[in-house]
């Protein structure tokens, strides 16, 4: 998963979005993407999504599909965006919640 950020560069959230994208890129080890509403990339995507309001976060799957989504102030939760920046592979049965098994009991033969 990844997460992007869409702004608005040379306004006054650009300094804001740059201090909080260098703050969790230090404090969670993980990077955020940032896209600047200007080009035409980042256009199609708060079109495509709806988003009136700046700065947007977008937590994508790989597959493409929209998680969860942040719009305007104030900003999410540096804890909020771990989850959707942490590497997840669904076949990696370490996680302790995926590899929880159902135990089925046999009733006792008297």
């Amino acid at each position: 998963m990844k997460v992007i950020v869409l702004y608005r560069p040379n306004s006054e959230q650009e300094s804001a979005v740059a201090d909080f994208v260098r703050d969790y890129e230090r404090f969670k080890n993980k990077k955020l993407e940032l896209m600047s509403l200007e080009k035409i990339e980042g256009a199609d995507m708060a079109r495509l999504y709806d988003i009136t309001r700046y700065p947007a976060f977008l937590a994508i799957a790989n597959n493409g599909t929209l998680q969860r989504m942040w719009q305007g102030l104030p900003m999410p939760l540096m804890d909020e965006l771990a989850y959707y920046t942490q590497d997840q592979d669904p076949h990696d049965y370490t996680n302790a919640a995926i590899n929880h098994h159902l135990r089925i009991l046999q009733p006792l033969a008297i």
